[in-house]
């Protein structure tokens, strides 16, 4: 069975609303898009670019998916992060959408059924590595409801919103988890690697700087 990983920005409060533009997601009034941006050094571009070209598979909501959609089949295929992303397998989730209205723009897309959790248990069961869920907050709420996320990936980073859509919303309800690795890069973000306790490697964790 493969792993499904949660690769996501968030900020002290929680917060993983609009992460990289103005417009990317203004639900609620949010006008804090792109606060990532300053922090953004070499060390979190790194990781960002290792985790998504080791990956066998993208699972995404709508919404992000189309923002990449946009952006991702015309970026420069000669970065392995890029080329990786545009050939792996893509698993869509969306309320609206529906087939056969749907006409995919990006290369190797499939939209989910409408049982998602059992559409994502059967995308696990049918891989051998690692799905990675980028954004999507959406998605997210369904996938930490039905227990489906094996590892996050966080990247925390050093500032407070006071506001906007959290990763973890109230109501999900108890999660343990194991910390098994931990860094800071050079601009202060801070990248924490969580496993579900039960599935953890021990309880503590690789520390660098």
């Amino acid at each position: 069975m493969g792993q499904l990983i949660v690769v996501n920005f968030v900020s002290l409060d929680g917060v993983m609303q609009s992460v990289l533009s103005a417009d990317e997601d203004r639900d609620g009034g949010f006008e804090q898009g792109g606060w990532v941006l300053p922090y953004v050094d070499e060390a979190v571009e790194r990781f960002m670019s290792e985790a998504t070209a080791a990956a066998g598979a993208l699972l995404l909501g709508r919404r992000t998916y189309e923002i990449f959609a946009a952006v991702w089949p015309h970026a420069d295929m000669n970065d392995p992060a890029v080329a990786a992303m545009n050939a792996m397998p893509k698993y869509v989730a969306s309320r609206m959408l529906r087939d056969p209205e749907w006409d995919p723009e990006w290369a190797n897309s499939t939209l989910l059924g409408a049982d998602l959790a059992e559409e994502v248990r059967r995308v696990k069961d049918a891989s051998a590595g690692e799905t990675l869920v980028l954004g999507s907050g959406g998605l997210l709420g369904t996938l930490i409801e039905h227990d489906l996320v094996d590892e996050y990936r966080l990247l925390v980073f050093p500032l407070i919103l006071g506001g906007g859509k959290q990763l973890f919303a109230d109501g999900r309800g108890l999660r343990r988890l194991t910390l098994t690795a931990t860094r800071a890069t050079p601009s202060g973000v801070l990248i924490n690697t969580y496993r579900r306790a039960d599935r953890g490697q021990g309880h503590t964790a690789a520390v660098s700087t």
